[in-house]
């Protein structure tokens, strides 16, 4: 890397994410009028994010529609600076859909390599040049803020670094905000990044330049680190890394990295990224990894005992991304490699003490279960004990006297179901959208009638060994939320069996909570 870091500690960087544009963009994700709004306001409210791009001119009417409703939130809310779409260089079309939804930002989509200019548009560079003036100019007249992207910027800097100095020289002087620097085609590495960034800070110091990386080469994240550390004082980002092929910066990795490695500041509320990353993977479909840095579900979670151990003494496996910071919990897991002292910091959590040799007993069934690729969750853990010690720990508040479930094709299935609750016996029957939705739709209504609350359903997950058999065991893990969230397991070669399983055994962990109260309160 050549040159000198610019100074940088301490100083403020600003987040402009994409999430419902280039994000959006991401291969099945749509969303909705209402979920964009919804996005937009935890982003710029709850998250504070500087600014936003919530769309693409001329893309459709439902794309019209989104805007024009985040538009008029942001209006009443005072936040219609911060919202911007991607605009093109059409004379005064993308400007009069801006305009008509209500926007008064464009992000005007230029050519930023000479390759782009003469095969894609097939024009001469002056006569590009001309029609983004022109663009500039009905923009300026119809009250529109215009920021440019230099499309294709990397490969440019690459291979036409003449045509780039040509272009930002010929337009920092007109009535533009910023010049947003994409790399289009995620083509850069880290040196490349720093080298080209600085030379654009060095030869335009009065220009506001923004930085854009793509996660192609998996670089997305080391390309905003060094663009930052050339000069660059806003980069874009998306929730949970959404985008083009292999997605953008992820919004949550590049707020920790400015923070720790950088030592910058942001307006960012750390501790709702999680928040935003769980609303974006549930509107968009796209599941985020289990593994994925700050905001998969594994990654505040110990599965080495000699971790756990280690945390108890003085916290010797914690670093500076502590789960707190981010909405989070450390958690410890419950597996082959998890050892006794995981599952007594569980057992903790659980209220449970055991003595050494029922403890060693516990983890020996843990490791068996384990060792047979079974999820073990905490909330499983009573379960465990209670089966190992051949006790009554846990005890079976709730049991299926009997239910039935029916499907005929053409009709809505039916589940009638018997339960026994603490010795009483309740009965009903339910349709629903499927033969598990009627199950529960009877659970609700003896939930209801006992008036009693009933957990919200918040993930389903089903998992079958690839290349098993038809009659291979299926495993589904339901996540619940009541006053906090949980989850449960049910283990049966039929899918809708399993699913009732783990249900039973949220009720058991309901009715058991229940009871734990009442004792609490007396």
């Amino acid at each position: 890397m050549t040159g000198k870091t610019v100074e940088i500690s301490g100083k403020r960087l600003t987040i402009m994410d994409t999430t419902l544009r280039d994000g959006e963009q991401t291969s099945g994700v749509s969303f909705s009028e209402g979920e964009k709004l919804s996005v937009a306001k935890v982003l710029l409210e709850d998250v504070k994010v500087d600014r936003i791009e919530i769309a693409s001119a001329r893309v459709s009417e439902g794309e019209f529609k989104g805007t024009r409703k985040v538009m008029q939130w942001a209006a009443q809310k005072g936040h219609l600076d911060k919202v911007e779409v991607l605009g093109f260089v059409d004379g005064k079309i993308s400007l009069q859909w801006i305009a008509d939804a209500g926007g008064k930002v464009i992000n005007l989509l230029c050519k930023g390599s000479y390759k782009h200019v003469t095969e894609q548009l097939r024009k001469t560079p002056e006569q590009h040049l001309e029609d983004i003036k022109e663009v500039i100019k009905n923009a300026t007249e119809m009250g529109i803020k215009v920021n440019i992207y230099l499309e294709d910027w990397s490969n440019g800097m690459r291979s036409s670094i003449d045509y780039v100095h040509f272009m930002i020289s010929s337009l920092k002087d007109e009535n533009v905000q910023r010049i947003m620097l994409p790399d289009t085609l995620g083509i850069l590495d880290p040196d490349e990044t720093y080298d080209f960034c600085s030379d654009m800070i060095k030869s335009f110091p009065d220009v506001e330049f923004d930085f854009h990386a793509h996660n192609d080469y998996d670089l997305a994240i080391a390309n905003v680190f060094h663009a930052i550390k050339a000069g660059i004082r806003c980069v874009h980002t998306t929730v949970n890394g959404l985008g083009e092929r292999a997605g953008n910066a992820p919004l949550s990795s590049v707020i920790a990295t400015i923070k720790d490695h950088l030592k910058m500041q942001t307006k960012v509320n750390e501790a709702q990224l999680n928040k935003v990353s769980k609303l974006v993977e549930s509107f968009s479909g796209i599941r985020i990894p289990t593994n994925k840095p700050l905001i998969g579900e594994f990654v505040f979670t110990q599965c080495s005992g000699i971790h756990a151990d280690g945390d108890s003494k003085n916290n010797l496996y914690f670093n500076e991304l502590l789960p707190e910071r981010f909405g989070r919990t450390r958690q410890y897991a419950l597996g082959k490699t998890s050892g006794k002292a995981n599952i007594k910091k569980n057992l903790q959590d659980l209220g449970i003490e055991l003595d050494k040799e029922s403890l060693k007993k516990v983890t020996n069934r843990i490791i068996e279960l384990a060792d047979q690729k079974e999820t073990i969750t905490s909330d499983e853990l009573p379960y465990i004990v209670a089966d190992v010690l051949e006790n009554d720990f846990f005890e079976q508040k709730v049991r299926v006297i009997n239910y039935s479930v029916h499907y005929t094709m053409g009709l809505r299935p039916i589940a009638s179901v018997s339960l026994e609750i603490d010795k009483k016996i309740y009965e009903e029957y339910s349709d629903g959208d499927g033969q598990y939705n009627a199950f529960v739709n009877a659970l609700q209504k003896i939930y209801k009638r006992l008036k009693k609350t009933f957990p919200v359903l918040v993930d389903y997950v089903v998992t079958i060994p690839p290349g098993g058999s038809t009659n291979a065991l299926v495993e589904t893990v339901i996540t619940w939320r009541n006053n906090h969230e949980f989850k449960t397991k049910g283990l049966h070669p039929d899918q809708n069996t399993a699913a009732i399983l783990a249900t039973i055994r949220m009720l058991n962990v309901i009715e058991n909570e229940y009871h734990t109260e009442k004792l609490n309160k007396n």
